[in-house]
This record gives C-alpha cells, structure tokens and sequence, in this order.
C-alpha cells in the first residue's frame, strides 16, 4: 500500500467521521455540537483536495471517498436539521411546543409531521443528485454548476444557531415562519442542481487582477461576520451567488 496515495483519503475518512458524529447530535437538536463538528468535517473536504494536489496524488478513488463523505456530512446533517427546526419553529412552536420529542409525545397529526419531515429531506435528496452530477461534470475544475453541499450545509445549520444567540424579533419572526423555511428548503435544493456558474475560491495564484472577485467576495464576507455574526451566514452565501450570476451577465455581455 502507497501511504502518501492514502493521507488525503484519511482527511477523507475525518470529514466522513465528523460528519456521522454531526448525525447523531443533530437528531438529539444538539445544533451548537452539530455546527462545531460539521465545521470542521467542512474543513477536512477543503484540505483533503489540497493535499492531494499538493502530494500529487488525484485519482478517482479519492473523487468518489469525497462525495460519499459529503452526502453524509452536507447532505444529511443538513436535512435531518431543517426536519428539526420545521416541526419545532414553523408548526409545533405554534402550539407551544419546544421539544421535537414532546410533540411526538402528544400524538400529534401523524400527516402533517410527514409533510414537514418530506419537505426538510429534499435538501438531503437535491445534494445526493448534486453530488452524484459533479462527480461526472467535467466542467466544473475550476468553478461550479450549481450551489456547492457544504454552502447549503452552513446556510441551513446558521438557521437554528441564529435563533439561538440573536435577540432581534423580525430576524427571529423570518426565521421562524413555516412559509419562509418552505422557501428556503425549495431554494436551496433548486440552486444546488441548477445550472448557474458559480466562481470557486481556489487560487491559482494571488494576482488580484486575477482574483478580483474572490478578495472583493472574501472582504465582504468578513465584515459581515464581524458585523452580523451568525446572521451574516445566510446573506454570505446568498451575496455567493449573486456575485457569480453578476460576473457571468459581464462575461457575456464583454463576449
């Protein structure tokens, strides 16, 4: 066995760990314990790709260990979470329910909590099909097709985090409102199969002619984590698009 072929498919194998772990925590409502661990899965589908450039040691086994890792750690956790907030946000909180547990307890109408568990695993369904279409897309080395899993992944796992620590009552009313995380869910799970271009943060090198957009989206992002804290997830990843739909309008319009 090639060692040096092995270590990025182990960084591989973290980001699969982390992610199961993510699993269990998510379906207990452990959202803090959940982010902490998809974060740094997310971390590890980063520096796997890194390090098997870096090592020189690309290769399909490695292609497809990657996205088996990512339908776990961004396309169940992810799901299994707007499952959780649907029924305890947008349906059961009505009541006065708090607890995922005690609204089965209750007995509650058994076909209105399958509608909202349906409806939270599409975005588990959409990243699987994302997943499976860039495993055989060539054209997407150097940018994507569609919303990249892990971005889904954190604009869904902000949701319950900025309920948590973010006291302002029209953030906390938007995102709580079952029409609003209906939306979200539909949103989501089109824009990861669509065929809009999205620009990728991998560097070739830093020139920032050449990487204008990538500083300009980075420097943004950080003022609104600074400023807007866990709120500024959501707004990061939605400016993540329109940026990229921006740059492909100039690109054809300079063609």
């Amino acid at each position: 066995m090639n060692i040096k072929k092995q270590i990025p498919n182990i960084i591989t194998l973290g980001n699969l760990l982390c992610g199961t772990i993510a699993t269990i925590y998510a379906v207990r409502g452990d959202f803090y314990t959940t982010a902490i661990l998809v974060g740094i899965g997310i971390a590890f589908d980063f520096f796997d790709g890194f390090v098997a450039r870096l090592l020189q040691v690309q290769g399909e086994f490695g292609k497809q260990l990657d996205s088996l890792a990512d339908m776990v750690t961004s396309g169940v956790v992810p799901g299994i979470i707007m499952i959780q907030y649907m029924v305890n946000s947008s349906h059961y909180g009505e009541l006065g329910i708090s607890s995922w547990d005690a609204a089965l307890d209750m007995g509650l109408n058994i076909d209105s909590w399958f509608s909202y568990k349906v409806l939270g695993l599409l975005l588990t369904l959409f990243a699987g099909y994302r997943l499976a279409k860039f495993n055989i897309d060539e054209r997407q080395s150097d940018s994507f097709i569609g919303l990249p899993t892990p971005a889904m992944n954190l604009f869904v796992l902000s949701l319950p985090l900025i309920s948590e620590y973010t006291d302002n009552v029209l953030i906390q009313d938007i995102i709580h409102n079952k029409y609003v995380l209906i939306f979200i869910t539909i949103l989501l799970s089109v824009l990861m199969v669509s065929e809009i271009k999205l620009f990728s943060l991998k560097f070739k090198n830093y020139s920032f002619k050449d990487n204008s957009i990538k500083y300009i989206f980075l420097i943004l992002s950080l003022v609104l984590l600074i400023t807007l804290k866990f709120v500024a997830v959501p707004v990061i990843i939605l400016l993540y698009v329109l940026m990229s739909v921006i740059k492909n309008m100039k690109k054809e319009v300079s063609n």
